[in-house]
Formats: structure tokens, C-alpha cells, sequence
């Protein structure tokens, strides 16, 4: 596996998943594989059509809608193609040592799952081009690409940066215990201060589990600052995040638990709204 697969569009996210990109690469030290993607526009069939009421068959306006189409087809290429020129200069410029490119007629999660085989890392960004510069809102897409991959996920956030710091929340389940292997074996957050935070959950034995993994991030080489904190799972990981400036989240993917909900189930929306921090889910 050696791309990391960065996503590029129109949204207002493209620069910072460039840059997200670029960081991804140059710590792996892997190929930057840009992807833009031309999903289907959800127009009306021009076949679909020539049955209704006042369009026959032969009609004006069913040859216009076709132009229209073939028209549209068109300069979506061309202004992925521009995009991909660009994004390939700014990773260059970053000092890049291998930069790719290519561009795919189908949806992004179609697209990502075709280049799977030989990636190390996807790069998204956390709505796309339909949100306009509505950096709040939350891409469905996100859910759709991390069901249905088994490559890590950073999602980056407006104004993304080279962090110094992550929280891997932690709560004892195989999930975690599968992203603290990732991050031990990974690289990409190597030499990056570890917050390592779980809230009570009364799971058997949390507390013990949670003091190993302590000291297996810490025998790892990891900087680690670990609190075990009490009380609503969803608060008291907000306020912690606040409190100790963290710059990134790490999760493990889809756990039924209560703290990966919070991330990935019926609360993503709620607390990424209210972080706007890249997103590392690893499975």
C-alpha cells in the first residue's frame, strides 16, 4: 500500500484537504494520489421524457437537454482537470517527492473504493462542493466512505493544520484497542503528544485496560497525557478537548459503545459542529 488518496473538488475545504494531504504523504513518505470525482447529475433522463405530456420524441427542448448534458459533461472535466493541476503544484511547491493524479466518472465513494487495493491513507474533507461555504455541515458521504472501507480516514477541517496534539478517546472495547495498534504501527501520529482519555463507562476492568494502554503508548515512544475522567461521555470530551487545546481526534471506527457514538453515530453531527478538528478513524 502505498498512496494516500486525497480528494479534491470545489468545496471550500479544497486547500485544507490539500494540505491535509501533503502532511499525510510527506510523514508516510508515500505517493499523494489526488482523485477528483464527477458524480452523476441528477437530471431527467432525456430517454425518460419523450412520453410526456406536450415533448414529443423529436422536440427542441429534449435535443437542448442533451447539448445541455453533453455540454455540462464537458466542462466538469475541465475544471477537474484544472483542480487536479492545481492541487499537484501546491503538493509539489510542499516539497512532495512523488504526486499523482486522476479523475473518475462515479460517486467519491465508488471512486475510493476502486483505488483501495493500493492505498495507505484517504484524505477527505468534511462536506463537499453541494455545501457551499457551509463548513458546519456534515458530508453524507463521510458515513458512506468509512462503512465501506477498511483504510484509515482522516477527515480535515476548515483552516487545517500540522497538529501537535490528538485525543484518542478510549473505552476499552476491541475497537480501541484495534486504533491504539494503528497508531503504534502507523507512523502518521508518531512524535504527536497522545491524550489518551476515557470516561467511566462501567465496562469491567476499564480501569486496568486503560493503565496498560498508558504504558504501552508510552513504551511505544509516545508522549502521553491520560486522564480518566467521570461523568455524561459527551461532555465531559468536549470539555477536555477545549480545556487542553487539542488539535486532532482519533477514534476507532463504528464500536456500539457510547464514546464511538459520539464520534461516528447519532451524535457526529452535534460534535464535530462544535470542534471543527480533523478526524483520524482508524479500523
Amino acid at each position: 500500500m502505498k498512496n494516500i488518496i486525497t480528494c479534491v473538488d470545489s468545496s471550500g475545504y479544497a486547500n485544507d484537504v490539500c494540505n491535509a494531504g501533503i502532511w499525510v504523504a510527506n510523514k508516510l513518505d508515500k505517493t499523494l494520489l489526488f482523485l477528483h470525482a464527477i458524480e452523476k447529475v441528477n437530471t431527467p433522463v432525456v430517454e425518460n421524457l419523450s412520453g410526456s405530456i406536450g415533448l414529443g420524441a423529436h422536440s427542441s427542448l429534449l435535443e437542448e437537454m442533451s447539448l445541455l448534458d453533453e455540454q455540462r459533461s464537458k466542462l466538469a472535466l475541465t475544471v477537474g482537470n484544472e483542480m487536479l493541476e492545481q492541487a499537484c503544484k501546491l503538493a509539489t511547491d510542499s516539497n512532495c517527492s512523488s504526486v499523482e493524479k486522476t479523475q473518475r466518472h462515479s460517486d467519491i465513494t465508488e471512486a475510493i473504493c476502486d483505488l483501495e487495493d493500493d492505498a495507505r491513507f484517504i484524505v477527505i474533507g468534511r462536506s463537499g462542493e453541494n455545501h457551499g461555504k457551509n463548513f458546519k455541515a456534515l458530508g453524507s458521504h463521510i458515513e458512506h466512505i468509512i462503512r465501506q472501507v477498511n483504510t484509515p480516514v482522516l477527515i480535515a477541517n476548515k483552516g487545517f493544520r500540522e497538529p501537535e496534539n490528538f485525543m484518542l478517546a478510549y473505552d476499552g472495547r476491541e475497537t480501541a484497542d484495534t486504533a491504539v495498534k494503528r497508531i503504534i504501527e502507523g507512523g502518521l501520529l508518531h512524535n504527536l503528544t497522545c491524550h489518551l482519555v476515557t470516561v467511566n463507562n462501567k465496562q469491567s476492568a476499564i480501569a486496568e485496560k486503560f493503565e496498560q494502554t498508558k504504558k504501552l503508548l508510552i513504551e511505544s515512544g509516545f508522549e502521553v497525557k491520560a486522564s480518566f475522567l467521570e461523568g455524561n461521555i459527551y461532555d465531559a470530551l468536549l470539555d477536555y478537548k477545549i480545556e487542553n487545546k487539542i488539535e486532532m481526534l482519533v477514534m476507532g471506527a463504528f464500536s456500539r459503545s457510547k464514546i464511538a457514538q459520539v464520534f461516528l453515530g447519532s451524535n457526529t453531527l452535534k460534535m464535530m459542529e462544535k470542534t471543527n478538528l480533523p478526524m483520524v478513524i482508524l479500523r
